[in-house]
């Protein structure tokens, strides 16, 4: 693939934006770049440009861009379009805004990346500075770079925005003592990435010293938590080009595909834009993977065709490395120097400590990629393919699992039983992960065989109680038994032992505690006048509210002990009309116990007032609104399961 071309019809030119905007049209310009792998380096290409016109135009005012303001510009954009591009997959739009100097307030350079992120819900607008350790480690460097930084949200939008001083000029040096400094030190994260010149011979000498152990280091803390295999190559190829090599090209091989599969080009860095895409298509032709017998050392390869040296009529010296992790081949680094004949010792042995890091994260990466599909392909089993419909009664559901990839404890379910009757649950299992996923497994099944077996509201509840019981006792009776045969009888005691009829702390030697279940279960019968017959039963859930027409809401059921702690205990359900208009909606603790600082979404009856300002809306819309209103509550994204349910009278 080649270069995204930036065509005037899609690239604003500083004093192409309308005056209308407000403030000097010049000081704005924009572009919009689709969601693939070379729009980086459009990206790339758009900064320098608008960058070297704002100069010709003589902004801004108190003198022209300094080289390291461009440098910055540069890395920020390219940072924040590949996260983008990697992690929303949209349409990306790259807009600069130069803020002149204002009294005591210095120029300055705003950049702004908006994606159209499908996952994201609506926001008010506020800016957030979030932690770039829980954010990415890549964000750093816009941390370093930046004077300031952070992210907004906006209807179906999120940005993310840098500003960068402009207060640094052509043609000033580092005073001396400035830049031996930096040499002790070794390059800092923004450094490395930024796109300075290599200073042949005098760069390779400070690899030597202590130049490589800081590289390292920053490389491992740039690549440590990366969760995609593509943004870790991205990193990987920014961290070589220019620092260590003219150019870089780094193919991954497909997981899990064997093998006969081709690995495929992840991308091509150039210090020379014009060379990367000289050197890409020459690449693609001949995938490289080196045979497992050369193992990790360095691997001379003959210098490709279409680079820009060979255009000058010269070359270059060109070394492939192994991406390995756990034995396992997942990859080539091809790293490249023109106008040499070999690349020093010292400097290929240093690129092959890092491509050994680069294998450490891609291989973790992948890890988690393989983890977050099984999760969601169990999640996918263990809820309903659909839901069932039911005559006179318009139902609405929203489900959204935490955003850690792991298989959550909220369930739900809607179906037909005998008698004219329809079911709907709503459960919660405590925890997350498989062992929630087990409880979450048996509890769905077992309501569906317990209600279409004609068992009341409060009897269902009552075996299911059981059931969940009998399933935690036998499990740690097992475990106890273990314990005896290897001579720990007072353990084994200790495990059974529970006072007062409770099973609260039934533990395992391996730390596997029983999961308690809340859960809200209930049926609908529909009655011969209009209208439905609903009866309900809470075990430690969120109660249901009723909304009438007239916006009026009270609770639905009465609160009552979770599932799986109580052994003898008699569940009992509450019974009502539902008339045409009203709705009753159902929620998970997702829902109720939305966090903002120390506050919840409930505190105050906050979900019955958000709910009486949905009087009059269909069930579709009102499930919607509560959405909104609970990911608006908090400036971060939910953290936890996300479940509601809204059934409304026709």
């Amino acid at each position: 693939m080649g270069p995204i071309p930036l065509q005037r019809d899609i690239v604003q030119r500083p004093g192409s934006v309308a005056a209308g905007q407000g403030g000097d049209p010049r000081l704005v310009t924009r572009t919009s770049l689709p969601g693939i792998l070379p729009a980086p380096s459009a990206g790339r290409r758009f900064v320098r440009a608008a960058l070297a016109d704002w100069t010709a135009l003589g902004l801004p005012s108190t003198g022209g861009f300094g080289e390291r303001l461009v440098d910055d510009a540069v890395t920020v954009a390219n940072e924040l379009v590949t996260n983008a591009v990697v992690h929303a997959g949209t349409t990306v739009e790259l807009l600069l805004r130069l803020e002149e100097a204002a009294g005591q307030d210095p120029a300055a350079l705003v950049v702004e990346i908006t994606d159209h992120h499908p996952a994201r819900s609506v926001r008010d607008g506020r800016a957030e500075r979030p932690d770039p350790a829980e954010y990415g480690r890549g964000l750093q460097l816009v941390a370093t770079l930046a004077e300031s930084w952070g992210i907004t949200y906006r209807t179906g939008l999120k940005t993310v925005w840098a500003r960068l001083p402009a207060d640094d000029r052509e043609g000033v040096p580092e005073p001396p003592q400035a830049e031996e400094a930096a040499r002790r030190r070794g390059p800092r994260a923004a450094e490395i990435l930024a796109p300075v010149v290599r200073r042949a011979g005098r760069d390779d000498a400070e690899w030597a010293g202590g130049g490589a152990l800081s590289f390292l280091a920053e490389a491992s803390d740039l690549l440590a938590g990366q969760l995609d295999e593509d943004l870790v190559a991205s990193i990987a190829g920014q961290l070589l080009v220019p620092r260590l090599a003219d150019w870089c090209a780094i193919w991954l091989e497909s997981d899990g595909a064997g093998p006969a599969a081709v690995p495929r080009l992840a991308g091509v860095w150039h210090s020379d834009e014009e060379g990367g895409a000289l050197l890409r298509p020459e690449l693609e032709k001949e995938p490289l993977r080196l045979p497992g017998s050369v193992g990790t050392a360095p691997v001379p390869v003959p210098w490709p065709r279409g680079t820009t040296a060979e255009r000058r009529g010269s070359t270059g010296a060109a070394l492939a490395h192994r991406i390995t992790s756990g034995g396992r081949t997942l990859g080539t680094v091809l790293v490249g120097r023109e106008g040499v004949t070999r690349i020093p010792e010292e400097v290929a042995g240093l690129i092959a400590d890092f491509v050994r890091r680069v294998g450490l994260a891609v291989g973790a990466a992948r890890a988690y990629t393989r983890q977050a599909t099984i999760s969601r392909i169990l999640q996918r089993g263990l809820l309903p393919s659909k839901v069932a419909e039911i005559p006179g009664v318009t139902s609405a559901l929203v489900y959204e699992p935490g955003d850690d990839g792991v298989v959550g404890g909220d369930f739900y379910d809607l179906f037909p039983c005998p008698g004219g009757r329809w079911c709907f649950v709503l459960g919660d299992v405590q925890g997350s992960g498989p062992e929630a996923a087990v409880v979450t497994g048996l509890a769905r099944p077992w309501l569906r065989l317990l209600s279409r077996e004609g068992f009341r509201v409060g009897e269902v509840l009552d075996r299911l109680n059981r059931l969940l019981l009998d399933d935690a006792m036998e499990a740690a009776e097992a475990a106890a038994l273990m314990v005896a045969a290897a001579g720990g009888q007072q353990i084994r005691d200790g495990l059974l032992r529970t006072p007062d009829g409770m099973r609260d702390g039934l533990q395992t030697p391996d730390g596997t505690q029983s999961r308690f279940l809340s859960l809200l279960y209930g049926d609908i019968v529909p009655l011969p006048d209009g209208g439905v017959r609903c009866t309900v039963a809470s075990a430690g859930h969120p109660l249901p509210l009723l909304l009438r027409p007239d916006g009026s809401v009270r609770p639905a059921a009465e609160p009552q002990v979770l599932l799986g702690i109580v052994e003898d205990v008699a569940y009992e359900s509450q019974s009502f009309d539902l008339a045409p208009g009203d709705s009753l909606l159902c929620v998970t603790d997702g829902v109720t116990e939305r966090r903002s600082g120390r506050l919840m979404f409930d505190d105050g009856d906050g979900l019955a007032r958000a709910l009486a300002d949905c009087a009059g809306l269909s069930a579709d819309r009102i499930a919607d609104r509560i959405k909104r209103a609970v990911h608006a509550f908090a400036e971060r994204p939910p953290d936890d399961d996300l479940a509601l349910l809204v059934l409304q009278v026709d």
